[in-house]
């Protein structure tokens, strides 16, 4: 089932829409199609009020793996 459009107009710089109308055209989609997943993203980046699982495993992994210089820098 389709969901309602509804139309809007803006402005953003010529070359970032050049670019995304670049996007659109490789992968075989409309222009609307993907400044939906860019909309899409954006609100999700915003709304996220911590880091992301990924994000934090790494850095966990990061501070475990550099525990002994941690302590050695802390004396």
């Amino acid at each position: 089932m389709r969901m309602p459009r509804e139309k809007f107009s803006s402005q953003a710089p010529p070359e970032l829409l050049a670019t995304m109308r670049e996007i659109a055209q490789q992968e075989g989609r409309h222009f609307q199609a993907v400044l939906e997943d860019a909309l899409r993203e954006y609100i999700e980046n915003r709304s996220r009020e911590k880091p992301r699982a990924a994000v934090m495993a790494h850095f966990q992994a990061s501070v475990e793996r550099n525990r002994r210089l941690g302590e050695l820098l802390a004396k």
